[in-house]
């Protein structure tokens, strides 16, 4: 096995099987497919397999793939009539080959450590089936918002995933291949919420954690499902839980009533513009904050929050920083 962190190139044969998997679904994602591959396939940890399930996309995305596949034999591409996302999550999992297996989004940032930091924590830590850590939120242009750390203890994850709460980000997952495929890997009848789903599975077989390390940067954007299918994913998420209730014949409580993604209505998108804009703020980010302030203001005009968002982060002096 290869050292955690190591640069060395791989060549894997018939015989010789990668220590991790990488599985990403895409439907046309050409926006951001580039980024979201090219910081996998720059990974410093190298030991693994790329497995790419294109979903009938009708895009330039198919042939952004097969470009890189021709340039780095560990990128394999598999094209398929479009069925959605719960069957191609279902299906990408019987290519898996390796010990472990990493999903991706195919709109996300994969940090150059990513895989180095879970595999050396999953050799350490042979409870845990699952392990995910900390993220970045951007935008879809690419600016910084803030750094969310989730819960790291098995028995945090299991009391929010059995709320409704995604406890552990999608991008952020790696799983043993082992309890992963004796659960029967995603459920295909879950288009939505199918992470959630999976966590409450697999935890039942094995300990699930986050590393407190960023991992990736997770792009919030107008075509992501949990923008555009907000609804439909909440009560997705509700459906798993009521199962895994029954399953461990609990009286389970799902409390994730509230959308954590923008709806379709003019008063749910400027709340999360003005989300954005604080978060940005927060995070020292002045003029990210000012645009949100005018995206604000401009979804409500008459609303006094987004102008106050907007005079703040214009005219308000940055705090200072313990090394400032």
């Amino acid at each position: 096995m290869s050292e955690p962190g190591s640069t060395s190139e791989s060549h894997l044969t018939a015989d010789r099987r990668p220590v991790v998997s990488v599985l990403m679904p895409v439907f046309n994602g050409q926006d951001y497919l580039k980024e979201a591959v090219e910081s996998i396939l720059n990974q410093t940890y190298r030991d693994f397999e790329f497995v790419v399930m294109d979903d009938g996309s009708t895009d330039n995305t198919l042939a952004i793939l097969r470009q890189y596949a021709a340039a780095d034999p560990r990128l394999r591409v598999i094209a398929k009539e479009h069925r959605g996302l719960g069957a191609t999550q279902h299906d990408l999992v019987n290519y898996a080959q390796g010990e472990f297996v990493a999903h991706m989004d195919a709109d996300d940032v994969a940090l150059p450590d990513r895989f180095a930091l879970q595999v050396e924590f999953l050799i350490n830590n042979p409870k845990v089936a699952c392990v995910g850590g900390a993220f970045q939120m951007i935008d879809g242009a690419g600016r910084y918002l803030i750094t969310l750390t989730p819960p790291q203890t098995n028995n945090e994850i299991q009391q929010l995933v059995l709320g409704g709460h995604g406890a552990i980000t999608h991008s952020c997952a790696m799983m043993r291949s082992a309890p992963l495929k004796s659960i029967g890997g995603y459920d295909k009848n879950f288009d939505t919420a199918q992470d959630l789903e999976l966590w409450l599975r697999i935890g039942e077989v094995g300990e699930l954690a986050n590393l407190p390390d960023v991992l990736v940067k997770y792009r919030l954007h107008d075509k992501a499902v949990s923008e555009v299918k907000g609804g439909k994913q909440r009560e997705a998420a509700r459906r798993a839980c009521e199962s895994a209730y029954q399953r461990r014949n609990i009286a389970g409580v799902f409390s994730a009533e509230a959308l954590w993604r923008t709806g379709s209505g003019r008063s749910s998108r400027h709340l999360f513009l003005l989300q954005y804009g604080w978060w940005a703020w927060s995070s020292r980010q002045r003029k990210t904050a000012a645009f949100y302030g005018r995206q604000a203001i401009k979804a409500k005009p008459f609303s006094i929050a987004g102008w106050k968002l907007l005079i703040v982060s214009l005219l308000k002096p940055l705090e200072s920083t313990k090394n400032g």
